[in-house]
């Protein structure tokens, strides 16, 4: 019973909590709930032009705290033409159903067993990267730009960045040249080429 116990906890710690009320008001800079409390307004004018690179506007937790309690998110992600990629990444908390609404995308993931499911996404189509998996996104078309849209089902899915988290965390060059086989004068280009731009 009690290894059963501990299995179901770790299983509800892993997803967003039920709440026990319609919605949750944050207690700091709320005044007055109304429709406005509900109403996400960060998207408008998000669709008037592309960036120049990669670009998510998300509508979670910390944008649009009414979605506290409601296990959904938004993120619209833009893609430049001629190699606009949401490098690998992982969501710890939740799946991602991505809607492809312009352009064309390369889509992966990459499953516990180290097997890659790839698809080529038209505008229309849906694609799922389960819970906790690595994935990434990609825009392949030399001439035309592309927008989708992914829902989460946590009000916080997180976002953990392979690249980022591998080599520009404080990782040792020489556990990384030995993980990755290859010299430390490698894993300092690669570690140079992530550093931000100034």
């Amino acid at each position: 019973m009690l290894v059963l116990a501990l299995a179901m906890t770790n299983r509800a710690l892993a997803s967003d909590p039920d709440i026990l009320s319609d919605f949750i008001v944050p207690t700091t800079n709320i005044t007055k709930v109304d429709g406005t409390f509900f109403t996400y307004t960060g998207f408008r004018g998000l669709f008037d032009g592309l960036p120049k690179t990669f670009k998510v506007t998300k509508a979670a937790l910390t944008e649009f705290p009414a979605l506290d309690g409601q296990s959904v998110s938004y993120a619209v992600l833009q893609f430049p033409a001629n190699g606009g990629v949401n490098p690998p990444h992982t969501h710890p908390r939740s799946a991602e159903l991505l809607f492809l609404v312009a352009g064309s995308l390369d889509v992966g993931f990459v499953d516990t067993k180290n097997v890659l499911y790839t698809q080529k996404l038209q505008v229309g189509d849906i694609f799922v990267f389960p819970k906790g998996l690595v994935h990434y996104q990609y825009n392949s078309q030399p001439d035309m730009s592309a927008i989708a849209v992914s829902a989460f089902g946590s009000a916080n899915a997180g976002t953990v960045s392979v690249p980022l988290s591998v080599f520009a965390t404080g990782i040792d060059d020489e556990i990384l040249a030995k993980s990755f086989k290859t010299n430390v004068h490698t894993i300092k280009k690669i570690k140079a080429g992530l550093a931000p731009q100034k």
